[in-house]
């Protein structure tokens, strides 16, 4: 179940991710919007939220993200292998199955 904890402080939003679930989805929204050197994409509001009128929750819109956009496609790895990102040159050692993350905007490269 998640219940990740939201707090409002004057013009910040804080997430808390209160289980290793949560951490998972905080981590994965986090990589999808911060680019560590150009942009980051920002959360934009689709529709209303009016808890009395119905109870679907809160929808966004990832501003800078089109649907369907397939550079955001999940791909597992099919062997132990590194990765690394173009960017940043942040390097990660990943297991087989383990899926290969999302850094500074671009899903991270295989090293050869």
């Amino acid at each position: 179940m998640i219940n990740i904890k939201i707090d409002i402080q004057k013009n910040h939003v804080v997430l808390t991710p209160e289980n290793d679930e949560e951490k998972a989805k905080v981590t994965a929204l986090w990589k999808l919007l911060v680019d560590c050197v150009g942009d980051s994409r920002k959360l934009v509001p689709i529709g209303e939220y009016v808890p009395q009128k119905n109870d679907i929750g809160a929808s966004f819109h990832i501003e800078g993200l089109e649907f369907g956009d397939s550079s955001f496609v999940e791909v597992r790895l099919e062997d132990d292998e590194s990765v690394i990102c173009k960017t940043c040159n942040k390097l990660l050692h990943l297991k087989a199955g383990n899926v290969i993350p999302i850094c500074c905007g671009e899903m991270m490269t295989v090293v050869d």
